[in-house]
């Protein structure tokens, strides 16, 4: 079977409900990642960090993520280093022949990420439900991050990287039942999470928390440095990260906006978007993380 139509087999982990027996769920048809693929193209281009922690901030947002976080990460103590031990993983169920993913990898270090919820529900990070979102989120930033700074997208173009993504999903070898089947599914399912489930937990409130009081000092940088430049930097930061987030969770996380900052984000998004011709002229080494490279490069191909 192509990985166009491969579907997933994984079994139930814990924390998973029982699939109703009488259900005969459609089959869902994804889309091959590749050289060709709108996701190889866009998900790697450097512009997509101009999106912010957006991705970040949403999965802690979901009550399970939040509280698995809280218990059992560093990000209190160090937050970047959730990021620089996730995105290489992520980057690597995406930039890789099929076979030679890693997304297993990730998938497998979060078997033992479980417990309590305060109310006394279990979680688990393998849920199926609670992966999905983490999915969710990075999928978001393809489609938001490419149609803010990079170009607008057409509704087939969505439709494409919505299909990729469900084969980016199916890399990791986690449950699909609650993937939804179409782009316009997906738009249903991102709405309601945003508009009706998520939260403003501890630990997604802390991760916004610097926009008001301003960033710590970077890893590796010196002191004397970050006092000279950090007047210039929180500001901008703070403008990048709250106008990245959905004006739903911008509210509920208490952050700071208005109209005229809105009509500002919007200016700067297509003055980016207007940059694109010459964007596209520079070094694909300025334009890309190393990430991307690498999987071109293994491809045999310039990006």
């Amino acid at each position: 079977m192509t990985e166009a139509i491969e579907t997933s087999t994984s079994d139930a982990t814990e924390g998973e409900s029982a699939p109703d027996e009488h259900y005969a769920r459609p089959e869902i048809v994804g889309a091959p990642l590749g050289p060709d693929s709108l996701t190889w193209k866009y998900f790697g281009d450097n512009r997509v960090s101009l999106l912010g922690p957006r991705p970040g901030v949403l999965e802690n947002m979901l009550p399970e993520l939040g509280q698995a976080v809280l218990e059992h990460s560093v990000f209190f103590d160090d937050p970047f280093a959730r990021v620089k031990r996730s995105l290489p993983g992520i980057y690597g169920t995406v930039y890789a022949p099929e076979g030679d993913s890693t997304g297993p990898t990730v998938r497998d270090f979060h078997t033992d990420i479980k417990g309590t919820m305060p109310g006394g529900d279990r979680y688990h990070a393998l849920n199926p439900e609670t992966y999905y979102w983490a999915h969710a989120t990075f999928l978001d930033i393809v489609l938001t991050a490419t149609d803010r700074f990079i170009k607008k997208l057409t509704d087939a173009e969505k439709e494409q990287i919505y299909a990729e993504s469900v084969t980016w999903y199916r890399r990791y070898g986690v449950s699909d039942r609650p993937m939804p089947a179409t782009y316009a599914e997906f738009v249903k399912y991102w709405d309601h999470m945003v508009d009706e489930v998520l939260v403003p937990h501890k630990t997604a409130r802390y991760g916004v928390g610097y926009v008001t009081k301003g960033y710590p000092l970077p890893p590796g940088m010196k002191p004397i440095v970050w006092k000279l430049i950090s007047p210039i930097v929180n500001p901008v930061a703070a403008f990048i990260t709250t106008g990245g987030l959905p004006a739903r969770s911008r509210e509920q996380l208490g952050l700071p906006w208005s109209d005229r900052k809105q009509r500002n984000y919007e200016r700067f998004c297509a003055a980016v978007r207007a940059l694109d011709p010459i964007y596209r002229r520079l070094p694909a080494t300025t334009r890309y993380n190393k990430y991307a490279l690498k999987g071109f490069a293994k491809a045999g191909v310039r990006p």
